[in-house]
């Protein structure tokens, strides 16, 4: 059978969208590839969120086309994902060698398209339409580059759309309107990953904490998000919950409260704030404000006084201040991040954003970045700096990422600890007492602990 090769572009979602469209073409008899060189095909699942991210991908085809297809004009080129479906034909009018464009509900479609197009059954193929009940079609799970290796982490998609329209945000756009799973689907899947042998999950979706809001009513004061998370908390064996990514607007009290009463839901929020600035949150369309913001990471470090918060900001929004940037930087100081993903604004065609007065020269956006920046570096090396001499809990995930040679894991609030092992504490909860703060990595010392 011929072999496949993937490459992933942008967000968690798109890491689970290639997992899943990897795990049915090995289910269908496909090899998976190492590199694009050897590959019969190759599929770029690509993110529209920047155009940074966008160049990236149309790049990476360009090179692959003009080195491979002198030699094999038999390989065949797609495009999955975010910015197949806002492109749709004028990628393919652009670069004539690409065979497939696959939008955002066709994942599962991606088996039977491929086969036609090695087949010789169909030259092109371009399918962006919506599809009813396409949150659903997709469960297969890669796991880590094998159909017969049991992930100790996976994601499970709760969701597919976003109804938030951030004026900044193309993904309303190429994700479409907010669809959800049913509850009982979304266990039947938790259950059987952890039947196999998963410890952890984590629950994706564009704004989970939007799940379900027109299929399951509040129940007890209890919101269908967080119906969901009892549900799967009581699943035996699954030893830990997380979700991504959130909106501010869903941490009601029935999700802080959560965290205080369901201890497989671990100590780690990634609650997006984008801006410290109220008027430009506005010009956003973000829903919130400074202090409700704050008030929120208030409560939850209440509820678990060792809770990690980690968030989103952008720099550069049209019409941005210096003073709403000191805004941002003053709200950063204030809450102290434990880490931060910190974006260039990015014109997004047919956006609210793009159209605004005041766009800001590049330069004063590139400023502002390394400022913002520099600043949540400093303020995460103290905060991991604190951590050494204590011994906390990681669950082991398997080879470090940078040094196969060395195992990693997360603590319960999301912090990357790196030690020496062996394979056979892979899917082990592990107490390791922190020598050593990095880059936003802490190093482990196993041997106080005499691990055997």
């Amino acid at each position: 059978m011929p072999s496949v090769y993937i490459k992933t572009y942008g967000c968690q979602m798109n890491e689970r969208d290639s997992e899943a469209v990897a795990a049915q073409l090995v289910a269908k008899g496909y090899s998976l590839a190492s590199t694009e060189a050897v590959a019969d095909v190759i599929l770029l699942n690509t993110c529209s969120v920047r155009d940074a991210a966008e160049q990236k991908a149309l790049g990476k085809m360009t090179a692959i086309a003009s080195q491979l297809r002198k030699k094999r004009r038999d390989v065949v080129l797609g495009f999955m994902g975010c910015m197949a479906q806002s492109r749709g034909q004028g990628l393919i009018d652009q670069l004539p060698d690409v065979d497939l464009v696959l939008g955002t509900q066709k994942f599962h479609r991606a088996a039977d398209y491929i086969g036609d197009l090695l087949a010789g059954r169909r030259q092109k193929i371009v399918d962006t339409a919506e599809e009813q009940g396409s949150e659903a079609t997709i469960r297969e799970h890669l796991l880590n580059g094998s159909a017969k290796t049991v992930p100790v982490t996976a994601f499970v998609s709760i969701m597919q759309g976003c109804n938030q329209y951030c004026t900044f945000c193309i993904v309303p756009y190429t994700r479409g309107q907010e669809r959800s799973r049913s509850i009982e689907d979304i266990v039947a899947e938790c259950r059987e990953l952890v039947a196999r042998g998963t410890k952890e999950i984590t629950l994706l979706g564009q704004i989970v904490t939007s799940y379900g809001k027109r299929d399951y009513p509040a129940r007890d004061g209890k919101s269908a998000f967080v119906q969901l998370l009892e549900a799967v908390h009581e699943i035996e064996g699954l030893e830990r919950i997380r979700f991504t990514s959130p909106h501010p607007k869903g941490y009601g009290n029935d999700l802080v409260e959560a965290y205080g009463r369901l201890p497989k839901l671990v100590e780690s929020a990634h609650i997006p704030l984008q801006s410290g600035s109220d008027r430009v949150l506005k010009l956003m369309h973000r829903g919130y404000t400074r202090v409700r913001f704050l008030e929120i990471v208030t409560k939850l470090r209440a509820v678990r006084p060792e809770m990690g918060i980690t968030t989103d900001l952008i720099v550069g929004f049209p019409g941005e201040t210096e003073a709403d940037f000191e805004e941002t930087l003053s709200l950063c100081r204030e809450v102290e991040f434990d880490n931060a993903y910190v974006f260039k604004y990015s014109q997004r065609k047919d956006t609210p954003a793009a159209v605004m007065p005041a766009q800001l020269p590049e330069e004063i956006i590139e400023e502002r970045h390394a400022r913002l920046l520099a600043l949540i570096n400093e303020i995460g090396a103290r905060k991991f700096e604190r951590l050494v001499g204590r011994t906390l809990q990681i669950l082991v995930a398997g080879p470090s990422h940078r040094n196969a040679a060395r195992l990693e894991g997360r603590t319960r609030c999301n912090k990357i600890v790196v030690f020496d092992g062996d394979k056979r504490h892979r899917g082990q909860r592990l107490d390791l007492k922190i020598v050593r703060a990095g880059s936003f990595t802490l190093y482990g010392d196993p041997a106080i602990l005499n691990l055997d």
